[in-house]
């Protein structure tokens, strides 16, 4: 049985989308069969994995409009356990009826219903709202995982995806749980981010993960190749994080299952 995953934070600039593809092919490497689903309407995750207009053959937005089946939008990528849903929204009449589309709350948990026990793991990148296809991707989830940048910003961010989290809880989906909050473009030595990490573990510990990702430019230099960082520097700092939160993630995972069993 798969488990749904949305990278979601109310912030842009804080490693989300680099966070989801990236722990996607982590996952992927650690021979999981992962399916990474972009519902951001920018469509940063298909630029990360390499993919140009002219290589993608159906997205999440025809999937809306009901005109092609999620089967039918579901690619291929350079590794072998990982495939990619794009959101291929590239016109401001297709944004406006996807955002529409995406009033249903339900659209999205019913297009993966038909796929998912291909898959162990179905991250979705999010983008960062708190409304419309965030609520598609919170409601078809069973767990938020937070990327956080340090910054008084950052912790506004947690608090008010916290409140909405409790809302999702309440009206659609009573069993969504939070996976993991992860620290994104960590500066050990900087006040920030001591400062940061401090407020964490006073409001959220219990939801902190031990893995931090390294400020490193090789995270957004890999995207320039169209590949996440394990397949451009497999034994770069970045890419070893990444690896690192894949396993902690597969390990949490792992208890869950064997004190339910």
């Amino acid at each position: 049985m798969s488990k749904t995953i949305s990278v979601c934070i109310p912030k842009g600039g804080v490693g989300k989308t680099t966070t989801a593809v990236n722990l996607s092919a982590s996952l992927a490497v650690a021979e999981k069969k992962t399916l990474l689903v972009d519902v951001d309407p920018f469509g940063a995750s298909a630029i990360a994995l390499g993919f140009t207009p002219d290589k993608i053959k159906a997205s999440l937005s025809e999937i809306f409009a009901f005109t092609h089946s999620i089967k039918s939008a579901i690619h291929r990528t350079e590794l072998e356990y990982l495939d990619f849903v794009p959101s291929n929204i590239y016109s401001i009449n297709v944004h406006d009826k996807f955002i529409k589309f995406a009033e249903n709350r339900l659209i999205l948990k019913n297009a993966l219903r038909e796929i998912e026990y291909y898959y162990d793991f179905i991250i979705i990148d999010c983008p960062p709202l708190l409304k419309g296809i965030s609520t598609n991707a919170l409601v078809a989830s069973d767990s938020i995982l937070i990327p956080i940048r340090s910054g008084h910003f950052s912790l506004e961010a947690v608090d008010r995806l916290f409140s909405y989290f409790e809302w999702i809880k309440e009206i659609a989906n009573p069993k969504l749980e939070i996976e993991g909050i992860i620290m994104t473009m960590y500066e050990k030595d900087s006040k920030v981010t001591k400062i940061s990490e401090r407020e964490l573990k006073l409001k959220y510990s219990k939801y902190l993960l031990n893995t931090v990702i390294p400020n490193t430019s090789l995270l957004n230099e890999s995207t320039f190749y169209g590949k996440p960082l394990c397949l451009y520097k497999i034994n770069s700092e970045g890419a070893a994080a990444y690896l690192e939160l894949a396993g902690e993630i597969l390990k949490n995972n792992y208890k869950k299952e064997n004190i339910l069993t």
